[in-house]
């Protein structure tokens, strides 16, 4: 039975991960940037569907920018869940972009793509990031920088918040969980770790019961008279706390 509901639903997400394609070659160019996002969050909410997943919203997710959302890392699956909850502006790594398929749909979603090893790139990113916050758009990063296993979060990187700080912009802190829609309990089916690789991920996903994916929203908050680091670390701390509530 398992096997079967897996093959079934990865039918079903395909079939819409290449509506999503169509959707950007054919539809997005007539198209406003709200209504684009609006596409986003729609076909983001539909995957989840397709997937098993339920989605749960805690919190008040931002109405309108300038903000930056952080958010701790579980899985290949926080994108879309976050883009389902309230469509954002990714930060990602450049090797995002030349991926088949997924690198069409993250650059149609708004993804900003940075070369991490590179500290000039780096530098152009928190420029082009603090442009963005200017325009009033809503960023997201995870400032963790990989994904973790869903049980201790990794230490924040503080570099990933100096647009923010420099636009004295909100920063507003995301919790993300998944849990077995039956019993409550922390799901770690979708984790995305170490030696895994994708695919294992994908399928373990797909084969699980139901699954809740929980967004918890914290309330903003402005860097104030701290610096990086000492924002950077009490930011943590709240986002630990809204994934475990």
């Amino acid at each position: 039975m398992k096997s079967l509901r897996a093959c079934w639903r990865l039918l079903r997400l395909l079939g819409h991960i290449v509506k999503g394609l169509a959707i950007v070659a054919l539809r997005f160019p007539a198209l406003s940037p709200d209504q684009q996002h609006a596409r986003v969050q729609a076909w983001s909410l539909e995957l989840l569907a397709h997937a098993g997943i339920r989605l749960r919203i805690l919190g008040q997710p931002p109405v309108a920018g300038p903000v930056m959302l952080v958010a701790n890392h579980i899985s290949w699956l926080d994108i879309p869940v976050m883009h389902a909850a309230r469509h954002c502006r990714f930060v990602s790594k450049s090797d995002v972009q030349g991926w088949p398929l997924i690198g069409t749909l993250a650059t149609a979603a708004g993804t900003l793509y940075i070369e991490r090893s590179s500290r000039r790139d780096a530098l152009r990113m928190v420029r082009s990031m603090q442009e963005a916050l200017a325009r009033g758009e809503v960023l997201a990063v995870f400032p963790e920088g990989t994904t973790g296993d869903g049980r201790e979060m990794l230490p924040f990187h503080a570099n990933l918040l100096q647009a923010a700080v420099a636009a004295q912009a909100p920063v507003q802190p995301v919790g993300l969980r998944f849990a077995d829609q039956a019993t409550g309990a922390t799901s770690f089916a979708p984790s995305y770790i170490g030696d895994e690789t994708l695919v294992g991920s994908i399928w373990r996903t797909l084969s699980a019961p139901p699954i809740e994916a929980v967004v918890h929203y914290g309330p903003p908050e402005l860097p104030g008279g701290r610096d990086r680091r000492v924002f950077t670390q009490d930011l943590q701390q709240a986002v630990d706390r809204l994934r475990r509530s």
